[in-house]
Protein backbone atom coordinates (compact mmCIF):
# COMPACT_ATOMS: atom_id res chain seq x y z
CA UNK A 1 0.00 0.00 0.00
CA UNK A 2 1.46 3.42 -0.75
CA UNK A 3 1.94 5.60 1.78
CA UNK A 4 0.32 9.42 2.08
CA UNK A 5 2.63 11.82 2.48
CA UNK A 6 1.48 15.54 3.37
CA UNK A 7 3.48 18.53 2.45
CA UNK A 8 2.49 21.60 4.12
CA UNK A 9 3.63 25.10 3.55
CA UNK A 10 2.49 28.40 5.04
CA UNK A 11 2.07 30.61 2.24
CA UNK A 12 4.04 34.21 2.75
CA UNK A 13 5.13 33.47 6.37
CA UNK A 14 6.48 36.59 7.24
CA UNK A 15 4.35 38.67 5.77
CA UNK A 16 1.23 36.67 7.20
CA UNK A 17 2.47 36.65 10.45
CA UNK A 18 3.72 40.34 10.08
CA UNK A 19 -0.18 40.98 9.11
CA UNK A 20 -1.93 39.97 11.99
CA UNK A 21 -0.42 43.16 13.64
CA UNK A 22 -1.40 45.13 10.94
CA UNK A 23 -5.16 44.02 9.69
CA UNK A 24 -5.51 47.55 7.77
CA UNK A 25 -2.70 46.12 5.88
CA UNK A 26 -4.07 43.16 4.06
CA UNK A 27 -5.32 44.62 0.88
CA UNK A 28 -2.12 47.02 0.06
CA UNK A 29 1.20 45.24 -0.94
CA UNK A 30 3.45 44.52 1.72
CA UNK A 31 7.17 43.01 2.38
CA UNK A 32 9.12 41.96 5.21
CA UNK A 33 12.33 43.34 5.47
CA UNK A 34 14.51 45.91 6.83
CA UNK A 35 15.82 49.16 5.04
CA UNK A 36 18.86 50.76 6.95
CA UNK A 37 19.90 52.64 3.96
CA UNK A 38 22.31 50.28 2.90
CA UNK A 39 22.38 48.04 0.08
CA UNK A 40 22.00 45.02 1.18
CA UNK A 41 18.63 45.23 2.55
CA UNK A 42 16.59 42.56 0.64
CA UNK A 43 12.92 41.76 0.91
CA UNK A 44 12.59 38.75 2.56
CA UNK A 45 8.80 37.92 2.82
CA UNK A 46 5.92 39.41 0.55
CA UNK A 47 2.03 39.40 0.24
CA UNK A 48 0.07 38.26 -2.89
CA UNK A 49 -0.98 42.06 -3.80
CA UNK A 50 3.37 42.64 -3.41
CA UNK A 51 3.69 39.46 -5.40
CA UNK A 52 1.65 40.80 -8.02
CA UNK A 53 2.80 43.65 -8.43
CA UNK A 54 5.94 41.71 -9.78
CA UNK A 55 8.25 41.73 -5.88
CA UNK A 56 10.46 39.01 -5.55
CA UNK A 57 11.61 37.69 -2.37
CA UNK A 58 15.44 37.70 -2.30
CA UNK A 59 14.88 41.12 -4.51
CA UNK A 60 16.71 44.31 -3.11
CA UNK A 61 14.39 46.51 -1.44
CA UNK A 62 14.90 49.47 -4.02
CA UNK A 63 14.28 46.87 -6.91
CA UNK A 64 11.02 46.56 -5.18
CA UNK A 65 10.08 49.78 -4.59
CA UNK A 66 10.81 50.62 -8.26
CA UNK A 67 8.40 47.94 -9.48
CA UNK A 68 5.99 49.16 -6.70
CA UNK A 69 6.47 52.55 -4.91
CA UNK A 70 3.66 51.81 -2.87
CA UNK A 71 5.11 49.12 -0.87
CA UNK A 72 4.62 48.57 2.80
CA UNK A 73 7.79 47.75 4.22
CA UNK A 74 7.05 45.70 7.87
CA UNK A 75 10.70 45.17 10.09
CA UNK A 76 10.70 41.12 10.73
CA UNK A 77 10.30 39.65 13.90
CA UNK A 78 12.32 36.12 13.32
CA UNK A 79 11.09 35.35 17.33
CA UNK A 80 7.32 35.60 16.30
CA UNK A 81 8.20 33.65 13.50
CA UNK A 82 9.98 30.30 15.20
CA UNK A 83 7.19 30.52 17.62
CA UNK A 84 3.95 30.57 15.06
CA UNK A 85 6.09 27.73 13.56
CA UNK A 86 6.31 26.16 16.83
CA UNK A 87 2.61 26.31 17.30
CA UNK A 88 1.61 25.10 13.79
CA UNK A 89 3.70 22.06 13.88
CA UNK A 90 2.50 21.40 17.23
CA UNK A 91 -0.83 21.08 15.23
CA UNK A 92 0.34 18.74 13.11
CA UNK A 93 1.69 16.43 16.22
CA UNK A 94 -2.12 15.81 16.91
CA UNK A 95 -2.60 14.03 13.86
CA UNK A 96 0.63 12.09 13.40
CA UNK A 97 3.85 11.71 15.44
CA UNK A 98 5.88 11.45 12.29
CA UNK A 99 5.88 15.58 11.36
CA UNK A 100 9.49 16.56 9.53
CA UNK A 101 10.35 20.50 9.24
CA UNK A 102 11.82 21.10 6.13
CA UNK A 103 12.01 24.63 6.66
CA UNK A 104 10.45 27.09 9.39
CA UNK A 105 7.57 27.31 7.29
CA UNK A 106 7.34 23.98 5.68
CA UNK A 107 6.61 20.38 7.14
CA UNK A 108 6.37 16.97 6.02
CA UNK A 109 3.79 14.68 7.40
CA UNK A 110 3.57 10.69 7.42
CA UNK A 111 -0.04 10.38 8.35
CA UNK A 112 -0.35 6.53 6.76
CA UNK A 113 -0.67 4.69 9.42
CA UNK A 114 -3.52 7.54 11.35
CA UNK A 115 -5.35 8.92 8.45
CA UNK A 116 -8.40 6.11 8.76
CA UNK A 117 -8.65 7.82 12.40
CA UNK A 118 -9.18 11.58 11.17
CA UNK A 119 -10.84 11.53 7.38
CA UNK A 120 -11.16 9.34 4.66
CA UNK A 121 -8.50 10.42 1.92
CA UNK A 122 -5.47 12.41 2.09
CA UNK A 123 -6.99 15.00 0.49
CA UNK A 124 -9.78 15.85 3.23
CA UNK A 125 -7.25 15.16 5.72
CA UNK A 126 -5.27 18.52 3.76
CA UNK A 127 -8.76 20.65 3.83
CA UNK A 128 -9.58 19.97 7.51
CA UNK A 129 -5.57 21.22 8.50
CA UNK A 130 -6.02 24.52 5.58
CA UNK A 131 -9.02 25.40 7.66
CA UNK A 132 -7.87 24.62 11.18
CA UNK A 133 -4.58 26.44 10.26
CA UNK A 134 -6.73 29.58 9.09
CA UNK A 135 -9.06 29.47 11.81
CA UNK A 136 -6.14 29.42 15.43
CA UNK A 137 -3.30 31.04 13.81
CA UNK A 138 -4.89 33.64 10.92
CA UNK A 139 -2.89 32.38 8.44
CA UNK A 140 -3.03 30.10 5.22
CA UNK A 141 -1.15 27.26 4.33
CA UNK A 142 -0.71 25.08 0.85
CA UNK A 143 -0.92 21.15 1.14
CA UNK A 144 0.74 18.85 -1.46
CA UNK A 145 -0.61 15.12 -1.28
CA UNK A 146 1.10 12.54 -2.16
CA UNK A 147 2.83 9.09 -2.09
CA UNK A 148 6.31 10.27 -1.26
CA UNK A 149 8.03 13.24 0.30
CA UNK A 150 9.57 14.89 -3.07
CA UNK A 151 5.82 14.66 -4.90
CA UNK A 152 3.91 15.73 -1.97
CA UNK A 153 6.98 19.20 -1.66
CA UNK A 154 5.86 19.87 -5.69
CA UNK A 155 2.07 19.26 -4.78
CA UNK A 156 2.09 22.14 -2.01
CA UNK A 157 4.13 24.15 -4.87
CA UNK A 158 2.06 23.61 -7.74
CA UNK A 159 -1.06 25.57 -6.40
CA UNK A 160 -1.49 28.46 -4.25
CA UNK A 161 -2.22 30.31 -2.13
CA UNK A 162 -4.15 28.40 0.59
CA UNK A 163 -4.83 25.32 -2.04
CA UNK A 164 -4.78 21.40 -1.62
CA UNK A 165 -3.10 19.25 -4.77
CA UNK A 166 -2.86 15.72 -4.99
CA UNK A 167 -0.68 13.62 -7.12
CA UNK A 168 -1.46 10.12 -6.55
CA UNK A 169 0.67 7.31 -8.21
CA UNK A 170 0.37 7.85 -11.87
CA UNK A 171 -0.41 11.10 -11.99
CA UNK A 172 3.16 12.61 -11.61
CA UNK A 173 3.29 12.18 -15.72
CA UNK A 174 0.20 14.22 -16.31
CA UNK A 175 0.78 17.13 -13.64
CA UNK A 176 4.29 17.31 -12.74
CA UNK A 177 6.50 16.21 -15.86
CA UNK A 178 5.69 18.99 -18.01
CA UNK A 179 7.16 21.52 -15.41
CA UNK A 180 10.17 23.16 -16.00
CA UNK A 181 13.24 21.18 -14.43
CA UNK A 182 13.89 24.25 -11.65
CA UNK A 183 10.74 23.50 -10.23
CA UNK A 184 11.93 19.97 -9.33
CA UNK A 185 13.25 19.76 -5.44
CA UNK A 186 17.12 20.68 -5.19
CA UNK A 187 17.68 21.49 -8.75
CA UNK A 188 18.67 25.10 -8.32
CA UNK A 189 19.64 27.83 -11.01
CA UNK A 190 23.04 26.65 -11.98
CA UNK A 191 22.48 22.61 -12.36
CA UNK A 192 19.18 23.93 -14.19
CA UNK A 193 20.79 25.49 -16.68
CA UNK A 194 23.35 22.47 -16.85
CA UNK A 195 20.35 19.58 -17.73
CA UNK A 196 19.22 22.76 -20.25
CA UNK A 197 22.19 22.73 -21.80
CA UNK A 198 22.04 18.57 -22.64
CA UNK A 199 18.25 19.00 -23.80
CA UNK A 200 16.84 18.26 -20.37
CA UNK A 201 14.34 21.01 -19.74
CA UNK A 202 11.10 19.50 -17.91
CA UNK A 203 10.51 17.19 -15.03
CA UNK A 204 10.11 14.14 -17.32
CA UNK A 205 12.75 15.03 -19.68
CA UNK A 206 14.66 14.05 -16.28
CA UNK A 207 13.08 11.08 -15.25
CA UNK A 208 13.57 9.85 -19.12
CA UNK A 209 16.61 10.55 -19.20
CA UNK A 210 20.16 8.40 -19.47
CA UNK A 211 21.19 7.78 -15.90
CA UNK A 212 25.00 7.95 -17.48
CA UNK A 213 24.27 11.72 -18.91
CA UNK A 214 22.63 13.26 -15.64
CA UNK A 215 25.20 11.24 -13.65
CA UNK A 216 27.65 12.90 -16.11
CA UNK A 217 26.07 16.63 -16.05
CA UNK A 218 25.65 16.54 -12.04
CA UNK A 219 27.51 14.04 -11.09
CA UNK A 220 25.57 11.17 -7.89
CA UNK A 221 23.32 13.95 -7.51
CA UNK A 222 21.93 13.56 -10.79
CA UNK A 223 21.06 10.17 -10.43
CA UNK A 224 19.36 11.03 -7.55
CA UNK A 225 17.36 13.81 -8.72
CA UNK A 226 16.65 11.31 -11.81
CA UNK A 227 15.13 8.93 -9.25
CA UNK A 228 13.20 11.87 -7.44
CA UNK A 229 11.45 12.70 -10.48
CA UNK A 230 10.81 9.76 -11.49
CA UNK A 231 8.96 8.76 -8.10
CA UNK A 232 11.59 6.72 -6.84
CA UNK A 233 11.90 8.60 -3.43
CA UNK A 234 11.47 6.69 -0.17
CA UNK A 235 13.03 8.56 2.11
CA UNK A 236 11.08 8.34 5.23
CA UNK A 237 9.05 10.98 7.51
CA UNK A 238 11.13 11.79 10.65
CA UNK A 239 9.36 11.96 14.06
CA UNK A 240 9.30 15.67 15.86
CA UNK A 241 12.71 16.77 17.13
CA UNK A 242 14.90 14.02 14.91
CA UNK A 243 17.14 15.71 12.90
CA UNK A 244 20.10 15.06 10.58
CA UNK A 245 23.47 15.38 11.82
CA UNK A 246 24.65 18.36 10.91
CA UNK A 247 26.85 18.32 8.02
CA UNK A 248 28.03 22.41 7.80
CA UNK A 249 27.58 25.26 10.48
CA UNK A 250 28.14 28.75 7.98
CA UNK A 251 27.88 32.67 8.51
CA UNK A 252 28.17 35.12 5.94
CA UNK A 253 26.93 38.83 5.29
CA UNK A 254 27.01 41.06 2.31
CA UNK A 255 29.27 44.19 3.83
CA UNK A 256 27.95 47.98 4.11
CA UNK A 257 30.97 48.40 1.93
CA UNK A 258 32.89 46.09 -0.21
CA UNK A 259 35.99 44.78 1.72
CA UNK A 260 39.61 46.51 0.00
CA UNK A 261 42.89 45.22 1.51
CA UNK A 262 44.12 42.71 4.32
CA UNK A 263 42.46 44.69 7.15
CA UNK A 264 39.17 44.92 5.96
CA UNK A 265 39.49 41.18 5.54
CA UNK A 266 41.00 40.63 8.74
CA UNK A 267 37.89 42.56 10.53
CA UNK A 268 34.93 40.94 7.90
CA UNK A 269 36.43 37.37 8.48
CA UNK A 270 37.26 37.86 12.23
CA UNK A 271 33.72 38.85 12.99
CA UNK A 272 32.36 36.13 11.09
CA UNK A 273 34.42 33.11 12.46
CA UNK A 274 33.65 34.17 16.08
CA UNK A 275 29.67 33.44 15.16
CA UNK A 276 30.52 30.12 13.21
CA UNK A 277 32.98 29.04 16.53
CA UNK A 278 30.48 30.07 19.17
CA UNK A 279 27.93 27.54 17.18
CA UNK A 280 30.35 24.96 16.85
CA UNK A 281 30.94 24.71 20.81
CA UNK A 282 27.08 25.21 21.27
CA UNK A 283 26.70 22.18 18.91
CA UNK A 284 29.07 20.19 20.90
CA UNK A 285 31.48 20.29 17.47
CA UNK A 286 34.69 20.78 15.67
CA UNK A 287 35.83 21.52 11.94
CA UNK A 288 38.40 19.68 9.96
CA UNK A 289 38.00 21.81 6.57
CA UNK A 290 36.91 24.99 5.86
CA UNK A 291 35.32 26.76 2.95
CA UNK A 292 35.27 30.98 2.16
CA UNK A 293 32.80 32.07 -0.80
CA UNK A 294 33.75 35.35 -2.25
CA UNK A 295 31.52 37.57 -3.91
CA UNK A 296 32.46 40.51 -5.85
CA UNK A 297 30.63 43.95 -6.60
CA UNK A 298 29.27 42.40 -10.47
CA UNK A 299 27.85 39.22 -8.17
CA UNK A 300 30.37 36.94 -9.03
CA UNK A 301 31.24 34.21 -6.79
CA UNK A 302 33.89 31.72 -6.39
CA UNK A 303 34.40 29.35 -3.65
CA UNK A 304 37.21 27.68 -2.31
CA UNK A 305 38.09 24.98 0.58
CA UNK A 306 41.07 23.70 2.63
CA UNK A 307 41.56 21.51 5.13
CA UNK A 308 42.26 22.84 8.70
CA UNK A 309 46.38 21.32 10.18
CA UNK A 310 43.85 20.07 13.46
CA UNK A 311 40.16 20.37 14.17
CA UNK A 312 39.11 23.29 16.11
CA UNK A 313 35.90 25.28 17.43
CA UNK A 314 38.32 28.11 17.73
CA UNK A 315 37.39 31.71 16.14
CA UNK A 316 40.96 32.41 15.83
CA UNK A 317 41.79 28.99 14.10
CA UNK A 318 38.83 29.27 11.38
CA UNK A 319 39.37 33.23 10.99
CA UNK A 320 43.45 32.62 10.02
CA UNK A 321 42.73 29.56 7.86
CA UNK A 322 39.79 32.35 6.25
CA UNK A 323 42.24 34.80 5.53
CA UNK A 324 45.03 32.54 4.41
CA UNK A 325 42.11 31.09 2.07
CA UNK A 326 40.93 34.05 0.74
CA UNK A 327 44.68 35.53 0.44
CA UNK A 328 45.79 32.58 -1.45
CA UNK A 329 43.11 32.50 -4.13
CA UNK A 330 41.73 36.44 -4.64
CA UNK A 331 43.27 39.57 -5.36
CA UNK A 332 43.01 41.33 -2.33
CA UNK A 333 43.43 44.57 -4.16
CA UNK A 334 39.73 43.87 -6.10
CA UNK A 335 36.97 44.45 -3.90
CA UNK A 336 35.05 41.96 -1.85
CA UNK A 337 31.20 42.78 -1.79
CA UNK A 338 30.40 39.44 0.21
CA UNK A 339 32.21 36.85 2.49
CA UNK A 340 30.65 33.23 4.14
CA UNK A 341 32.54 31.21 5.77
CA UNK A 342 31.54 27.53 6.39
CA UNK A 343 32.54 24.80 8.85
CA UNK A 344 32.40 21.60 7.54
CA UNK A 345 34.24 18.07 8.11
CA UNK A 346 32.59 18.24 11.66
CA UNK A 347 32.75 15.49 14.38
CA UNK A 348 32.35 15.94 18.27
CA UNK A 349 34.81 17.30 20.03
CA UNK A 350 36.01 14.10 21.84
CA UNK A 351 36.44 12.64 18.36
CA UNK A 352 40.71 11.12 18.79
CA UNK A 353 43.46 13.44 17.38
CA UNK A 354 46.44 12.41 16.86
CA UNK A 355 49.05 13.12 19.77
CA UNK A 356 52.59 13.14 20.57
CA UNK A 357 54.92 12.26 23.48
CA UNK A 358 55.54 15.27 24.54
CA UNK A 359 53.94 18.75 26.12
CA UNK A 360 52.92 20.88 23.43
CA UNK A 361 52.89 24.31 24.30
CA UNK A 362 50.40 25.08 21.80
CA UNK A 363 48.13 22.90 23.36
CA UNK A 364 47.63 24.97 26.47
CA UNK A 365 47.66 27.97 24.45
CA UNK A 366 44.69 26.58 22.87
CA UNK A 367 43.14 25.83 26.01
CA UNK A 368 43.49 29.04 27.03
CA UNK A 369 42.21 30.36 24.16
CA UNK A 370 38.81 28.17 24.20
CA UNK A 371 38.23 29.03 27.89
CA UNK A 372 38.11 33.08 26.61
CA UNK A 373 36.08 32.49 24.13
CA UNK A 374 34.23 30.12 25.85
CA UNK A 375 33.74 33.45 28.57
CA UNK A 376 32.77 35.82 25.97
CA UNK A 377 30.00 33.00 24.68
CA UNK A 378 28.33 33.47 28.28
CA UNK A 379 28.73 37.32 28.22
CA UNK A 380 26.67 37.30 24.83
CA UNK A 381 24.42 34.69 25.84
CA UNK A 382 23.25 36.77 28.30
CA UNK A 383 23.79 40.63 27.51
CA UNK A 384 23.40 40.11 24.41
CA UNK A 385 25.54 39.24 20.54
CA UNK A 386 26.63 42.84 20.76
CA UNK A 387 27.80 43.43 24.77
CA UNK A 388 31.14 41.99 23.49
CA UNK A 389 32.76 43.47 20.30
CA UNK A 390 36.56 43.30 19.08
CA UNK A 391 38.30 46.68 18.66
CA UNK A 392 38.25 46.18 14.98
CA UNK A 393 34.81 45.42 14.59
CA UNK A 394 33.82 48.81 16.54
CA UNK A 395 36.04 50.80 14.65
CA UNK A 396 34.86 49.43 11.32
CA UNK A 397 32.31 51.10 8.82
CA UNK A 398 31.60 47.63 7.60
CA UNK A 399 28.17 47.66 9.07
CA UNK A 400 28.84 44.92 11.85
CA UNK A 401 28.10 46.44 15.13
CA UNK A 402 24.31 45.63 15.30
CA UNK A 403 22.78 44.13 17.81
CA UNK A 404 19.77 41.90 17.36
CA UNK A 405 19.90 41.16 13.66
CA UNK A 406 21.49 37.96 12.93
CA UNK A 407 23.67 37.30 10.03
CA UNK A 408 22.85 35.17 6.80
CA UNK A 409 23.41 31.63 8.89
CA UNK A 410 24.46 28.36 7.07
CA UNK A 411 23.54 24.71 8.77
CA UNK A 412 23.36 21.71 5.71
CA UNK A 413 21.19 24.18 3.84
CA UNK A 414 18.53 21.72 1.73
CA UNK A 415 17.73 25.26 -0.28
CA UNK A 416 13.91 24.63 -0.29
CA UNK A 417 12.41 26.74 -3.15
CA UNK A 418 9.91 29.81 -1.37
CA UNK A 419 6.95 30.98 -3.27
Amino acid sequence: MDRVILHCDCNAFYASVELLDHPALADRPVAVGRDDGSRHGIILAKNEPAKRMGVKTAQTIWQARRLCPDLVLLAPHHEKYREMSRRINRLYGRYTDLVEPFSIDESWLDVTGSLHLFAASGKELADRLREEVRRQFGITISVGVSYNKVFAKLGSDYKKPDATTVIPRGAEQKILWPLPVEAMLFVGAAAAARLRAVGIRTIGDLALADETLVTGVLGRMGATLRGYAAGLDDAPVRRQGERDPVKSVGNGMTFRRDLVGIEDLRVGAGYLAEEVAARLRRAGLTAAALGVSIKDPSLQTISRQKQLTRPTDLASELAAAAIALVGANWDLRRPIRALTLTAFALSGEDAPVQTTLFEDPADARRQRRRRLEQTLDGLRARYGAGAVLSAGVLGSDLGLAKKGEPEEEVDDPRAPKKD
